[in-house]
């Protein structure tokens, strides 16, 4: 990939997009597809690699999320989760993608942490999700059918069949080869000011943290996670273990590639990975298979995931040619496919003026479908709000 793209427009672009991490990427190359000019500006590399999208385990497990997400999460990812296939064809290079399920597990001394799971999921979960296959209680015999890895290390279990995970950092390759390949004018290792946006005739917005001085309530959510080596041990889809203080997910990706995370720590420290942190995910995981014991180290790494009040995704227009779309959180690969989706709707609507005003933003959005994410800013639902519909 090269830094700097080589397409160049005799007049503005349709759109510019600023921020070039996976959502700001996705937006771009949708809106590209559909045959409308577009530049992306990016002040990190092609790459990605000071995106919160670089770090993250890229598990695409909306039934898993809803103990700690609403229900609005889990139908975001539940749709998400079935648009990723197609997409992913459509990209010009190859993307690890896996539909084999998550296994939920947990020592006998956690117990309590699994019926709290279970009601927890069941309150925010859609009915859909259940009837698609939901739950599957695993005892100790079916755990080791499904996860032989795991034979003799967990008397119960859950296994989630339809959940799924990517290679987070393929995705960012791949849609960087897209971009190319559909004629967006990329801008790498470009920063923007808010004071002197480049041309265009709608500007969209994705630059996650980056969007601090426009969007005053967001803040970061800093995690750290392991990425290993680990020849061996063979595990073939995403585990997660529950403990009440330390829970865990473990999600193999190809050629023995394990990715190891689950930290949360309110604030926007970018430094390294603490001893603490580092001890207690890579014991964890010693905890759910003592191969782990012999791993090899590849990165310890943290990033900050951007979110809002309401911990929800928020596509914002100003009422005139700016567009935000940001406060993804933990949930950015679960949820992309819609988010970028919506966000490309919207931006389509208003560069050929359909939506011209509040009143046609107001009529736009009770017939999306996503209505909840989507809010003009001054008005009564904006991000500093916290609230949806």
């Amino acid at each position: 990939m090269t830094a700097q793209s080589s397409v160049v427009f005799s007049g503005q672009p349709d759109f510019a997009v600023l921020g070039g991490g996976l959502c700001g990427r996705l937006v771009a190359w949708r809106l590209a597809g559909e045959g409308y000019r577009v530049a992306l500006y990016e002040r990190g590399d092609a790459a990605g690699s000071g995106a919160a999208a670089w770090v993250a385990a890229a598990m695409l497990a909306p039934l898993a999320e809803a103990a700690v997400a609403e229900p609005l999460i889990a139908e975001l990812g539940a749709a998400s989760l079935d648009a990723w296939p197609h997409l992913i064809t459509q990209l010009p290079e190859p993307v690890f993608f896996q539909r084999n399920g998550t296994l939920v597990v947990w020592h006998r001394a956690d117990r309590a942490e699994a019926s709290l799971f279970e009601r927890r999921v069941r309150a925010n979960a859609p009915a859909a999700l259940f009837e698609q296959g939901g739950f599957t209680p695993l005892d100790g015999a079916a755990l080791a059918q499904a996860e032989p890895a795991l034979a003799g290390r967990f008397n119960q279990g859950w296994l989630l069949p339809r959940e799924g995970q990517l290679d987070n950092r393929q995705v960012l390759a791949a849609l960087a080869a897209g971009l190319a390949e559909r004629r967006v004018a990329t801008h790498w290792n470009t920063s923007v000011a808010d004071d002197a946006l480049p041309p265009a005739r709608i500007t969209i917005d994705c630059r996650g943290l980056g969007a601090k001085p426009v969007l005053s309530t967001l803040r970061g959510i800093r995690g750290e996670v392991a990425r290993v080596h680990a020849p061996g041990i063979g595990l073939t889809r995403p585990v997660r273990m529950l403990h009440p203080r330390y829970p865990l997910y473990i999600a193999p990706k190809q050629d023995d590639l394990y990715v190891i995370g689950a930290t949360e720590i309110e604030g926007e420290d970018m430094s390294p990975i603490s001893v603490r942190s580092a001890l207690e995910l890579l014991s964890a995981a010693f905890a759910v298979h003592p191969g782990f014991g012999e791993a090899r180290i590849l990165e310890l790494n943290t990033q900050c995931r951007p979110t809002l009040p309401d911990h929800r995704p928020a596509i914002v227009w100003d009422g005139r040619a700016t567009l935000r779309v940001n406060g993804l959180y933990r949930h950015g690969y679960m949820i992309v496919p819609e988010v970028s989706q919506a966000a490309a709707e919207l931006a389509a609507e208003l560069v050929t003026g359909r939506v011209a005003d509040a009143e046609g933003f107001e009529h736009w959005r009770r017939a999306a479908r996503w209505a909840p994410m989507l809010r003009l800013a001054g008005a009564r639902e904006t991000c500093a709000s916290g609230t949806g519909a």
